[in-house]
């Protein structure tokens, strides 16, 4: 498995890291025993760099990674863990909370059902409009120098605060949706991170499967949340498929699958970044990591270029009311 060092200060990690958040009912039922398989799989290949939230599924993801790392499983695996989003009783959201004190507790928390004594990285979800940065990132410092946290990342997050959060404590990676159809990060974001050596985990690569080249309009189900992403709905949807479509020709051209390339795109913007991939079966891990072998030319990037240009996507990324309490976009 190649290695790609995640920032500066922070620690080596796979080329591509396994987002756990669709184990956890996130995109319609799922699958216990292989969700459990697929991480068993992903370790077995190298993959190191396992990503979930305390809120995917209200605990539920955690608890999952803790019981597939029981055992020798552990070696080697690094954990990062977003914290900060409020949920309720009918899996409605009811925004952030990132003071000091939720810090350590949601913290504790994580540490239980994760059954680990420390987690590798640790980051807020979203930025707490009512809590300084500076105040949050200063409490997991504080877990840092008491060994809870190796490291410390952030999140959706605009320059501004990337540099703030920095001034506090080293951070060693921002995690942001990059993909073929989402580069609000070449804006400046980006350019912000590599000025302080930040790296970059880039969720999303395949915008939630609709540039997997697997997608069909009818996949959908009532409790997958994409339901309500503008990208999957009536108005954008075939404008998005008719992108995949041309994504599908060069992919065809070079004997690999949509995902692949679209994959393979993302690692081949930089060195510093590291794609998350959101498989929730062996098969489409399975998929996922032949991206690696997958080298874009000169010529590929242009034709892909080409195929899907930068703003192509039809519809934002969220919906309005999640679109709003992400401190990257408008603010590069």
């Amino acid at each position: 498995m190649q290695q790609r060092q995640l920032g500066t200060n922070g620690p080596q990690v796979s080329a591509l890291g396994l987002g756990c958040m669709g184990m956890s009912g996130m995109y319609g039922p799922a699958d216990r025993v292989e969700s459990i398989a697929t991480i068993h799989a992903a370790l077995d290949a190298g993959i190191t760099l396992l990503d979930t939230g305390d809120f995917y599924g209200m605990g539920h993801n955690e608890m999952l990674i803790g019981e597939a790392l029981k055992g020798s499983k552990r070696d080697g695996a690094l954990v990062s863990v977003k914290f900060g989003a409020l949920r309720d009783p009918a899996n409605g959201w009811s925004g952030y909370d990132a003071r000091p004190g939720a810090v350590k507790n949601f913290l504790a928390y994580s540490l239980q059902r994760l059954g680990l004594d420390h987690i590798d990285i640790y980051r807020p979800a979203r930025l707490d409009p009512n809590v300084p940065i500076e105040e949050t990132i200063g409490a997991i410092a504080d877990m840092v120098k008491a060994g809870y946290v190796r490291h410390i990342g952030l999140s959706e997050v605009g320059s501004e605060t990337i540099k703030r959060a920095a001034a506090v404590h080293p951070i060693c990676d921002l995690q942001i949706e990059y993909s073929l159809i989402s580069r609000g990060i070449e804006d400046g974001i980006l350019a912000t991170c590599r000025e302080l050596g930040i790296g970059i985990t880039a969720y999303g690569v395949l915008s939630r499967g609709l540039i997997s080249g697997h997608w069909k309009k009818e996949n959908a189900g009532a409790k997958d949340f994409r339901t309500f992403s503008p990208r999957f709905q009536a108005e954008n949807i075939d404008k998005n498929l008719a992108l995949v479509e041309a994504l599908r020709k060069i992919a065809d051209a070079k004997g690999v699958s949509v995902a692949q390339i679209a994959i393979a795109w993302v690692a081949a913007q930089g060195k510093d970044i590291v794609p998350l991939i959101g498989a929730r079966q062996r098969a489409r891990l399975s998929e996922a990591l032949g991206a690696l072998d997958v080298a874009l030319t000169a010529a590929d990037l242009s034709a892909i270029a080409n195929a899907v240009p930068k703003g192509a996507a039809a519809g934002e990324r969220y919906a309005a009311v999640a679109m709003a309490h992400l401190d990257s976009e408008g603010k590069h």
